[in-house]
């Protein structure tokens, strides 16, 4: 294995919403910073670098992960989808427009983290009552308190049934 020298970056080669990208980055470059700063995609938040708020989370290769606590080479010949490219998704307008419709945000901040976290149980195809969505969702945070909306925005797409 060859030894990485301080400053020297690894290009690492990854699909994101469907297009493909060549960047050079430290071999400590979280994936988050990567896909706001050399990117442009801002969609993805930075919330707590701890793992704890969701307003970071992607799908990584159809897994939702949190990109704060991803290293980008992590993410080499992987395929990443962020709000941006969920968005584009029927489902992911779906999505949208029930968080539109039941108001399930009031900053907006943590809105990206959620609606990627509820297209992810969705196109997991996981049935859930009223319990299994606050579960579910109980690894976001919302720090304007939108909890009730967020939870009738999903329970109105049908999770809930």
């Amino acid at each position: 294995m060859k030894k990485i020298e301080p400053g020297e970056k690894i290009r690492i080669k990854l699909r994101v919403n469907n297009t493909d990208h060549e960047v050079d980055v430290e071999p400590r470059k979280l994936l988050i910073h990567l896909l706001r700063e050399d990117l442009g995609i801002t969609g993805p938040k930075i919330g707590c670098d701890t793992s704890t708020c969701g307003a970071c989370s992607v799908l990584l290769n159809g897994k939702l992960v949190k990109s704060c606590t991803v290293l980008a080479v992590q993410a080499q010949n992987a395929e990443v989808l962020t709000i941006e490219g969920i968005a584009e998704d029927e489902l992911g307008k779906k999505i949208v427009n029930s968080f539109i419709q039941n108001f399930a945000f009031q900053c907006g901040y943590c809105t990206p983290g959620f609606v990627t976290l509820t297209y992810y149980v969705m196109k997991e195809g996981l049935p859930r009552n009223e319990e299994g969505i606050r579960d579910t969702l109980h690894g976001n945070l919302c720090r304007c308190g939108a909890y009730q909306n967020i939870l009738a925005a999903v329970k109105n797409l049908g999770v809930g049934e």
